[in-house]
């Protein structure tokens, strides 16, 4: 599909580029890892006592979509991180099942996060696309090639502080809680010019595919918290 006809099917979808279409495709091929935002990204926010709060299939999908073409592109496995500023069992059940390099969760200062995700496991800003919805995200969104924000229609101000500032370079047409993540991992592919490859290669279970899903499986993820003024690396319980 051609990159018009992909960026006129988003737009239609409410999407809107802050930044030209044609330079994120020119970063995409630049990506080695992803890093999402939990609450108001892979949901609305809403939360219970028990598990926090919930994740939706289609966007675990997306995130597995994703990985595949970014593998198909570069040859190598990016890797995934959620940044979060709470304690949710549901955002580390999704990255054990899907085999994410990790969560690092109770970061207030989401930066530490990526200062120590920069020392530790070589996440480089430059080559690292990241999620986000709210104010305490901006930091990272700074520093990152590739930055999308899921849209809240409760936040006009916020997206147009964004805009102006430059902190992202498209905002989801869908909300948090309405697969904001899967039209992200279907953006990125779209623009990548690889969606149709990753269709391929997914419906016939093919060999290339074969190997993506052996190389993810083998990945165990790791969880970090922010505690006595450092990070340590815990097993969440």
């Amino acid at each position: 599909m051609l990159l018009e006809e992909v960026v006129k099917l988003f737009e239609a979808l409410g999407g809107e580029f802050f930044t030209c279409p044609q330079v994120i495709q020119s970063r995409i091929t630049q990506l080695k890892a992803v890093i999402f935002d939990w609450d108001g990204v892979f949901n609305s926010g809403t939360k219970s006592k028990e598990i926090g709060s919930s994740f939706a299939e289609p966007d675990a999908a997306g995130t597995n979509y994703l990985r595949l073409g970014l593998w198909l592109l570069t040859g190598v496995m990016p890797k995934v991180f959620i940044i979060t500023g709470e304690y949710n069992l549901s955002a580390f059940q999704l990255a054990q099942r899907e085999h994410f390099n990790g969560v690092c969760f109770r970061f207030t200062e989401k930066m530490k996060a990526l200062e120590w995700l920069s020392h530790c496991e070589s996440i480089a800003p430059q080559t690292t696309a990241f999620v986000f919805d709210d104010v305490l995200d901006l930091a990272i969104a700074s520093t990152c090639v590739l930055r999308i924000m899921v849209r809240r229609r409760a936040s006009p101000l916020l997206a147009a502080y964004v805009k102006q500032n430059h902190l992202a370079d498209y905002i989801t047409g869908c909300m948090g809680g309405e697969h904001a993540v899967r039209e992200t991992c279907e953006l990125i592919l779209g623009l990548g010019n690889c969606y149709e490859k990753v269709l391929y290669h997914r419906i016939n279970y093919s060999e290339q595919y074969q190997q993506f899903l052996s190389a993810k499986k083998s990945i165990v993820p790791r969880f970090f918290t922010w505690q006595c003024d450092k990070v340590q690396e815990v097993f969440p319980t």
